[in-house]
């Protein structure tokens, strides 16, 4: 089975919800990494304060006939294809994984079963 790598860059209000989705359309575990955003807008100063947006970045390990399933929901969900998101979620293949929780591979081998 070969694997991609999906991540997922939230806004940090959205990161349940996000997490959610995925899920609900065959995701497993995730690993949940917290961080801020630059832009290439200016950064906006509120009383000596700057202010970024704080983001969450979401990485599962999914097999590459269910990524699309996963990437889909999420960027309907996210509605990232709108002039306000500040989401960004891509894929990346995976030459070699070690690790995975073997209850983890046999629901990824049932989503792929399902999805044939």
């Amino acid at each position: 089975m070969k694997f991609v790598a999906l991540v997922a860059v939230v806004p940090a209000e959205r990161e349940e919800e996000a997490i959610e989705v995925a899920k609900n359309a065959g995701a497993g575990a995730v690993t949940i990494l917290h961080g801020r955003s630059l832009g290439l807008k200016e950064k906006k100063i509120f009383f000596g304060l700057t202010l970024e947006e704080n983001v969450t970045v979401l990485h599962f390990i999914l097999p590459g006939r269910l990524s699309l399933r996963v990437m889909k929901a999420l960027t309907r969900a996210l509605d990232i294809e709108s002039d306000k998101n500040s989401s960004v979620i891509y894929t990346m293949p995976l030459g070699h994984v070690a690790g995975l929780n073997v209850e983890e591979l046999h629901k990824f081998e049932n989503e792929v079963k399902n999805l044939l």
